[in-house]
């Protein structure tokens, strides 16, 4: 009896632990390149990451977030499934996909959900909008069953985009967003679909974890539910939220080569899954720059990478380096540092943004239930 209960219990605790693989592809910005439009939509869209931190009456998402993004996963919604390709974003909150009702030509090209073709929608009188910068997605709220890796959640709430900014988002190789932040930053009200995932009891641990793989294809992943220790080996380290909104930290510095270069006094950092570089105030920015032999584009030399320090961000008493490896981007035999200025203030300090640059090289735990992330150094 007692083993028949062991197994009924392990049984179980599988069916709440659920893996959604995440694919690597082409970035928006890599299409836009291809088909020459990509100095033009720069042109049109200043770039500006850090408009998606500051509190508005929309909840803001800037496109230039998601340029580089090159990791996508599928879900499903309605009854029968319908299938969408979607950034899992710990820097928002929201769900939404295209719509059918959506006249843009960015969702001429992509999968719309089609509420007539689910017998589990429930329509809203709401509108949702989500602002852009230069133009916004704007829709409407319903309500569906959503598929996450084998996970159903009922009566999700999600936006039916009606419009979609600019034409350039038909080149985005994803369709949707769904935002994996806390509750107090969603757009209109809507609870986040890991929220009603712990609510409803459908994951054995309020807590998820992000695995992205430095090469290839494949491999990368979002574990609902659980830890997968073949990826802690070098053990974990928990630091504390300083704020429930995005999944933000208190850092203590940043180094190079043992020199403090920035962030002396202590800072924020949002661990960020939506946003591809590491987005550090206008000031840092120039600092670590020099500091690294490279020119105010953030060019260096490519024969320079293999002699390059690795920049170091202390959290939480603990250092947590990033090599050159991860932090040089190698395009048509140009090399770029993979750091981004931005200025946002906080109560606490300047904002930095551990975009996935950083989290390439380490399992990152976000735990709802302690309010802590933990950060695991990869091989």
């Amino acid at each position: 009896m007692k083993l028949l209960l062991l197994l009924s219990l392990v049984a179980l605790a599988q069916c709440l632990v659920s893996r959604i693989p995440l694919r690597r592809g082409k970035s928006l910005r890599q299409s836009l390149q291809e088909h020459g439009l990509l100095q033009h939509y720069l042109k049109q869209h200043p770039d500006n990451v850090a408009a998606k931190y500051f509190p508005t009456r929309f909840s803001v998402e800037p496109l230039q977030n998601y340029l580089d993004n090159e990791y996508f996963g599928t879900i499903s919604i309605g009854t029968p499934a319908q299938k969408f390709t979607v950034i899992f974003d710990t820097g928002s909150s929201n769900l939404w996909v295209p719509s059918v009702y959506c006249s843009s030509l960015a969702c001429s090209n992509h999968n719309r959900f089609n509420p007539a073709h689910s017998s589990t929608f429930v329509s809203t009188n709401e509108s949702v909008s989500i602002a852009y910068g230069t133009g916004s997605m704007t829709g409407i709220l319903g309500y569906d069953t959503v598929t996450v890796a084998g996970i159903k959640v009922l009566n999700q709430i999600f936006g039916l985009a009606e419009t979609e900014p600019g034409d350039f988002f038909y080149y985005s190789p994803f369709d949707g967003i769904l935002g994996l932040a806390f509750p107090s930053i969603a757009s209109s009200g809507a609870t986040p679909v890991f929220d009603n995932m712990m609510t409803e009891g459908l994951v054995a641990k309020d807590l998820f974890s992000v695995y992205l793989s430095k090469d290839g294809q494949s491999g990368s992943f979002v574990l609902f539910g659980a830890i997968d220790y073949s990826y802690t080996t070098e053990g974990i380290s928990w630091i504390p939220l300083s704020a429930e909104t995005y999944w933000q930290i208190t850092m203590d510095r940043v180094s190079i080569g043992g020199d403090s270069v920035a962030c002396s006094f202590g800072c924020q950092a949002i661990v960020d899954t939506g946003t591809s570089l590491l987005a550090v105030p206008n000031g840092a920015l120039s600092s670590i720059l020099s500091a690294l032999g490279a020119n105010s584009n953030g060019e260096i030399n490519c024969q320079a990478v293999d002699t390059l320090p690795s920049v170091v961000f202390h959290i939480n008493g603990k250092a947590f380096p990033v090599p050159p490896s991860a932090y040089v981007i190698e395009s048509d035999g140009y090399c770029v540092l993979g750091f981004q200025g931005m200025n946002v203030p906080t109560e606490s300090g300047e904002l930095w943004i551990l975009g996935d640059v950083f989290i390439r090289e380490y399992y990152v735990i976000f735990d709802r239930a302690n309010n802590m992330v933990g950060l695991s150094r990869l091989p």
